[in-house]
């Protein structure tokens, strides 16, 4: 890493009831050991936890994970919680279990990815560092 790169931030979170973790925790320490700065909020957040935490630790993505079906309450909350704080600019990911017909929706409400449960851990750190280069600088 040179000096002009910066590392990766990325808050994970789990918003809401849903207790099962495993997952990603995996997440969590695929993208430390890719070399990434990574911050585990725990279970059971609420979008607001998780937008001022994004904030105050200053980080490049958001990854919610989310197994509970309340996708479609939280992304769209999160994004406007972001939005309100000036932090539009912070890419928000998900993953766990989304039906396809809702993918979509998500994504033209702003999240930038969505990856289902199944997904290689290689491919969550490739999809992290492309968005962020894509992004560009913030």
């Amino acid at each position: 890493m040179d000096s002009q790169e910066q590392r990766i931030r990325v808050l994970i979170a789990k918003v809401g009831l849903d207790g099962h973790d495993r997952g990603v925790k995996i997440v969590a320490r695929t993208l430390r050991d890719a070399g990434m700065d990574v911050i585990y909020t725990g279970l059971h957040r609420t979008p607001e936890e998780v937008a001022d935490a994004a904030v105050q630790e200053d980080v490049d993505v958001i990854g919610i994970s989310i197994l509970s079906g309340a996708h479609m309450t939280v992304f769209p909350r999160l994004m406007k919680l972001l939005e309100e704080r000036g932090a539009d600019d912070i890419l928000v990911v998900g993953g766990g279990v989304i039906p396809d017909e809702d993918v979509t929706r998500l994504k033209d409400s702003g999240v930038r990815e969505l990856m289902l449960q199944d997904t290689p851990p290689d491919a969550i750190v490739a999809m992290v560092k492309r968005i962020v280069a894509e992004r560009g600088p913030r």
